[in-house]
């Protein structure tokens, strides 16, 4: 086991630095570093000064040399400053991380919460009205565009019924500011939970030990429960680890939608603003908390099924 996690902790690692490769490259190619710290008209500024300045960037040094220094800069925290009012960008993102974790997480577990019974209960009661209602909730699920439903759930709820807020999470904590951008985020994972869970689930159901253990008068209940679902729920694992990281990394529609203040309207403000240094520090902190789910989710899924630790 310690071997299987220190193999997946130096590749998580690789991917890591091979990443800040490619956006440390992309960084280069697409902008001048020193330009987007000098005002749109350059009045006063010599030559000397953007000589001083490129200095100061390491930009006077070889490529890798200035990626070396970026690299350690970003191990420092040093983020760099907001072009919109040059502020520094470290201190602002705890507070625009939070929103956004709290909505991945709220997602997370109410998209479990809904998917995994209702592709148990589909598989079950396979052929049913259960079973094509499940299945029809999982192809709208999957098929409808995210900031669609959310504009939908708007016109519905808070603009016809005036039941909910269109969005925003207000001042201090209300759950109901919180259920629209929810639901929203969380139909498309709850949607392949029912799927792969009742594919699972119905694959375990016709297996030749299953057929037997019903042939010994084992009861439904036990068959289902300690049998089918519990040998189905590898898959789910799987799925659960790549849903996180999504619903962090995809909220993007949703929190545009809704107006929630969180990381991912971060970087929607600053590609409309051409704020760069924004832009790179958030693909930074969504690929990062990428890997780290993923690291955790191959851990979880070595300790349910040992043979994972093989590979």
């Amino acid at each position: 086991m310690r071997g299987f996690i220190l193999r997946r902790f130096f590749t998580s690692i690789i991917v890591l630095i091979g990443a800040t490769m490619v956006i440390f490259a992309l960084s280069r190619l697409l902008s001048d570093p020193k330009q987007l710290l000098l005002p749109e008209d350059a009045y006063g500024i010599t030559q000397e000064m953007l000589d001083e300045l490129e200095a100061q960037l390491n930009l006077d040094k070889p490529v890798p040399v200035q990626y070396a220094y970026w690299l350690w800069d970003l191990m420092r925290l040093d983020l760099g400053r907001d072009l919109a009012d040059r502020q520094l960008i470290a201190p602002r993102l705890p507070g625009k991380i939070a929103p956004t974790v709290n909505l991945a997480l709220a997602s997370w577990i109410l998209a479990t919460l809904v998917g995994i019974p209702l592709g148990v209960l589909a598989a079950v009661k396979r052929g049913s009205v259960w079973d094509y209602s499940g299945r029809i909730f999982a192809l709208l699920g999957q098929t409808l565009p995210t900031f669609w439903v959310g504009i939908i759930l708007i016109l519905v709820f808070a603009v016809w019924f005036n039941w909910l807020p269109a969005g925003t999470m207000g001042e201090g904590f209300s759950i109901k500011n919180w259920v629209l951008p929810v639901v929203t985020l969380s139909w498309l994972g709850a949607a392949g939970y029912m799927r792969i869970m009742r594919s699972a689930v119905l694959e375990v159901l016709d297996s030749e030990f299953v057929k037997l253990a019903r042939t010994k008068g084992v009861t439904n209940n036990m068959v289902i429960w300690k049998h089918a679902v519990q040998n189905a729920m590898i898959a789910p694992l799987t799925l659960s680890g790549l849903l996180l990281a999504g619903f962090i990394t995809g909220s993007v529609s949703v929190e545009v939608v809704f107006g929630w203040p969180g990381l991912a309207r971060y970087a929607v403000e600053a590609v409309w603003t051409n704020n760069f240094t924004v832009l790179v520090v958030v693909t930074l902190l969504f690929t990062f908390g990428f890997v780290l789910i993923n690291f955790i989710t191959d851990i979880l899924y070595a300790i349910i099924d040992p043979r994972i630790r093989l590979t």
